[in-house]
């Protein structure tokens, strides 16, 4: 939550003189609200947001809208940073307000949400910025070793490993999710590509796909990989904040993901995990040696980031933990299966995830009856929006073909799920 202690700014500013107290702008020193553990139904969420009204928006798979809370926050250290500039952002205050300290928080912050050590996290512009870093300066990789990966990862993290591949000499080995994605068939996947590609080296996992919403049993792969000697990076963007698990359960070495999807953090960042004793297999981002080499934050590229985005971390993750991660589990797999389950008497409908709550959560795809094409997707996707204000996306790149994906969010309500109901039971022959 915002740090009560920002007092000091203004403390800070008038010892340096009452010119910069003078242009500090007012109510920089509200207090914090009330978030405590727990104190808010997961069935009140809806509430704690500002929506646009008019659209049913079930794309929050692109990334979460800030609640009010968070918003607010985001907005008073954005004027603050404004305000006291490179005051602030140089360190140059007297009581250790400025830029490190409320880097430092934010890790910490992160680092708390997902069961890991500070030195263990670093913040990075965005999942896919945080995945990158850790995909193209994994350090052990050498020319002629395989790196593997699948249709259904994202399209960023894709473009990494093949940039392994152009880059650094790697053969890159991609393979096709099975459908339908039990879980015997994605661990037969897995099992068949490692057992196939004994040279590989390093292996991209999806915890839940952008694509179709797939959950994958990530330890499970993981485990497979290492026995045959193959490190993994973890892509968690869909998962952390979402699913109620952390970083260690997964028994992975290096994952990313996105705070500003699932934390409901301010566009613009992201974070990536290291564990302990691994450190020295990522190589530093770009000669960033603006810490030491054993310092964690070397490994994102540096520059300067959105200063206020960054502060207002640690009131997304005192949001996560006033719902709690496993309230906000449940009320995602509600919003989900009750759209879901509402579509399943529709035969022009295909769900493309198995039937399983192990293999889902909140993000679902379906596609149509007749849609085989690119050009057939956007067409529903259009429609949806277009004739029933219900605003969904599409997405290539699976082997199968195309798929709409629906991505109920926080802030989601029951109607905007009944209004994609009522469309798809209004379109589902549209293609036919």
């Amino acid at each position: 939550m915002p740090n009560p202690d920002r007092r000091l700014f203004l403390k800070s500013a008038a010892a340096c003189g009452p010119g910069l107290l003078a242009a500090a702008a007012p109510g920089l020193t509200w207090a914090a609200p009330a978030l405590a553990a727990g104190s808010i139904s997961a069935d009140d969420l809806p509430a704690q947001f500002d929506v646009m009204p008019g659209v049913h928006n079930l794309e929050a798979g692109y990334w979460s809208m800030m609640p009010r809370v968070v918003a607010e926050a985001f907005a008073r250290n954005t004027t603050l940073v404004n305000s006291a500039n490179a005051v602030w952002a140089r360190n140059v205050l007297p009581g250790g307000e400025g830029w490190t300290t409320e880097a430092a928080r934010a890790q910490a912050a992160v680092a708390r949400q997902v069961g890991a050590s500070p030195a263990e996290i670093a913040i990075a512009r965005s999942g896919a910025d945080a995945l990158q870093m850790l995909i193209v300066n994994y350090r052990p990789l050498k020319a002629g070793d395989a790196v593997i990966c699948c249709d259904l990862d994202y399209d960023a993290m894709l473009a990494a490993m093949q940039w392994l591949g152009t880059h650094r000499g790697a053969r890159v080995v991609k393979f096709a999710m099975p459908e339908p994605a039990t879980t015997a068939n994605i661990l037969a996947a897995y099992e068949a590509v490692l057992k196939a590609t004994p040279e590989a080296k390093l292996l991209l996992v999806t915890q839940v796909s952008n694509r179709t919403g797939l959950v994958t049993p990530v330890r499970e792969i993981v485990a497979m990989a290492r026995a045959r000697g193959v490190d993994t990076v973890v892509d968690a963007a869909h998962g952390v904040a979402c699913i109620d698990f952390q970083i260690p359960d997964l028994g992975a070495d290096f994952v990313g993901w996105s705070v500003h999807k699932w934390t409901s953090a301010p566009l613009g960042t992201g974070a990536l995990y290291i564990r302990k004793g691994r450190l020295a297999d990522i190589d530093i981002a770009y000669e960033n040696h603006n810490q030491p080499a054993d310092d964690i934050n070397t490994r994102v590229a540096p520059g300067t980031v959105n200063f206020a985005a960054v502060m207002t971390i640690p009131t997304a993750v005192d949001f996560h933990f006033a719902v709690g991660a496993a309230a906000k589990e449940a009320r995602m797999r509600k919003l989900r299966n009750r759209w879901v389950n509402a579509v399943a008497d529709l035969p022009n409908v295909e769900i493309c995830v198995p039937d399983d709550p192990a293999r889902y959560c909140a993000v679902t795809s379906f596609r149509l009856k007749g849609m085989a094409t690119d050009a057939d997707a956007q067409k529903v996707q259009r429609r949806l929006f277009e004739a029933h204000k219900v605003h969904t996306v599409w997405r290539a790149g699976i082997s199968r073909g195309p798929a709409i994906r629906v991505s109920p969010g926080l802030f989601t309500t029951e109607q905007d799920v009944d209004a994609l109901v009522a469309a798809l039971r209004a379109e589902h022959a549209m293609l036919l």
